[in-house]
């Protein structure tokens, strides 16, 4: 019977990887269905014409937390440009109160890992992680390449850009 667990496991770890591995920047981003605190339900059909930044994150994660007033801030800066943040918190079911203990300072909208269907974004080995996907449903952002620390400047270096045909219409 340990044997199969291990099996399953291993197989497991090995899909999610691989799911992982095709993401790919500038191509089409993987189906999500994210259902936030507040009862909506952010999928690839509904976000479409919006820019969202998927920020995965938990209370017990020190460098999260300090990532939250920079998205807050860019999230202020550019909503009325359809800029949509969603932190997405990794934590326990049984810590939903500390959760949106932290949220309550912030406008962007929350959600729960175990209330979202986010699998082929990959396995969630750290956190932060953060994914960035246009206005088109392309994945402008992998959370697991380079840098995962997201700040304000990094924000800008590649939303902004995608906002500017927005911004001459």
């Amino acid at each position: 019977m340990n044997r199969l667990f291990i099996t399953f496991f291993v197989l497991t770890l090995s899909i999610q990887s691989a799911i992982a591995a095709n993401l790919a920047i500038g191509k089409s981003a993987p189906s999500i269905s994210i259902k936030t605190f507040d009862g909506l339900t952010i999928n690839n059909t509904n976000a479409k014409g919006h820019i969202l930044i998927i920020h995965l994150w938990a209370t017990w994660c020190d460098s999260c937390q300090k990532e939250m007033p920079a998205l807050e801030s860019f999230y202020q800066k550019y909503q009325k440009n359809g800029v949509e943040v969603v932190a997405i918190s990794v934590d326990d079911r049984s810590d939903l109160s500390k959760v949106k203990s932290v949220l309550k300072d912030f406008t962007f909208k929350g959600a729960m890992e175990a209330d979202s269907d986010i699998q082929k974004l990959g396995r969630i080995w750290r956190v932060p992680v953060t994914f960035i996907i246009d206005q088109n449903g392309i994945l402008r952002k992998n959370g697991w390449e380079g840098d995962p620390i997201v700040d304000e400047a990094t924000l800008e270096k590649i939303v902004a850009p995608l906002l500017m045909p927005l911004a001459n219409n």
